[in-house]
């Protein structure tokens, strides 16, 4: 997880963002009695568009197809990390109740959204 509310982190043992397979970006809902950069995160819809700057400077353009919320226990790895024939993107956050003893809340929260278009630097 990224070190604090502006940060968002990429799951580097997956594809960057508009390359074939599922990338995932991680950031936090909250931090510290501040909202994080994911705070809006569980209002997206179908039909919201993400764009995700690359490195090189291109810019990857996602459509949401889904936006779900999970129990921890029951988060859905091989929906989130496994193999898709395109490319795809899947942004998580933490959700649902906060459990103060546990300083945690206790689902995730997963979009998930498919590469419609890009463009070059």
């Amino acid at each position: 997880m990224p070190p604090d509310a502006v940060t968002v982190g990429w799951y580097t043992g997956g594809p960057t963002p508009g390359e074939l397979g599922p990338a995932v970006i991680v950031g936090h809902v909250d931090w510290a009695s501040t909202e994080g950069v994911f705070y809006n995160l569980r209002n997206m819809v179908t039909g919201d568009q993400i764009t995700v700057t690359r490195a090189d400077g291109s810019v990857a353009v996602f459509e949401v197809r889904a936006n779900e919320q999970f129990p921890k226990d029951q988060f859905p790895t091989a929906a989130v990390y496994g193999d898709i024939d395109h490319a795809g993107l899947r942004l998580i956050t933490c959700g649902g109740s906060y459990d103060p003893a546990a300083r945690s809340y206790l689902d995730n929260i997963v979009v998930f959204a498919d590469l419609i278009g890009s463009t070059t630097a």
